[in-house]
């Protein structure tokens, strides 16, 4: 798990190094529970293709009253979030959410200022796009990654000097990310738009610091199941949770 810090707008101007490293603890016992029957989702659109915002701030993914909720507090910096994607997002979908048992939310967690932008061109399409977007998002991190380190103290800087309204344009520039997203469906014009959302960067910011005092999150990724934080922060540790629950 990535340990963050408490989080505002200002915090998008900070430097854009990227902690990385130790994990924090959790809370929470999950007691054992009778395996669920399989809910039949609508006719028209399978549970695993049924996603919407929340009034959380974010993404849900199935079966909206499903008896197992997980929500993970996740950040697109965060190379513990991305090895939870690489392992876990196919089963989760496939295995769990398909069945109506299990409906998934991902919560922004932003940490730095490539996380922010990140997360504002993962917002910047329909609901539907969003799931599959932030897991590209997140094998592009060495990517991303290199192209910062190419760019030098005197390239960030630059960026990061830039006014509010561009700040993130030209980020999502150095980056390369908005030209990866812009060859997944996201027009160069409309990414822009939605990078010069200041309001929308300080929503994010918002959203981070109230969840992270009102769960006590240290680290990313940080899970929730119906509820309560729960001590696991791997996919085989999640997984072996919602098979407890019942989810089998």
């Amino acid at each position: 798990m990535t340990r963050i810090r408490t989080i505002a707008l200002a915090f998008a101007v900070a430097p854009l190094a990227l902690g990385l490293a130790a994990c924090g603890k959790k809370e929470g016992e999950i007691p054992s529970g009778a395996p669920i029957a399989k809910i039949a989702a609508p006719a028209d659109k399978p549970w695993a293709d049924t996603v919407v915002k929340t009034e959380e701030g974010g993404y849900l993914m199935g079966n909206p009253n499903a008896p197992i909720k997980l929500v993970e507090y996740g950040s697109l910096t965060c190379s513990h979030c991305a090895e939870f994607a690489e392992k876990g997002a196919a089963p989760l979908r496939d295995n769990f959410v398909a069945s109506g048992r299990v409906s998934f939310e991902f919560r922004n967690f932003v940490r730095d200022p490539i996380d922010i932008t990140s997360a504002m061109l993962a917002r910047c399409g329909q609901p539907e796009s969003f799931f599959a977007l932030i897991d590209q998002l997140f094998a592009n991190q060495p990517k991303v990654f290199a192209r910062l380190d190419a760019l030098g103290q005197a390239g960030q800087t630059a960026m990061m000097n830039q006014p509010d309204a561009k700040r993130f344009i030209a980020i999502g520039e150095g980056t390369g990310l908005t030209e990866f997203v812009s060859s997944r469906g996201i027009a160069k014009d409309q990414a822009n738009q939605c990078l010069a959302n200041v309001g929308e960067a300080q929503a994010l910011a918002e959203r981070t610091q109230k969840a992270g005092e009102e769960f006590d999150i240290s680290g990313t990724p940080t899970f929730l199941i119906n509820g309560a934080k729960v001590d696991a922060n791997t996919w085989e540790q999640i997984k072996a949770r919602l098979e407890q629950l019942g989810a089998r």
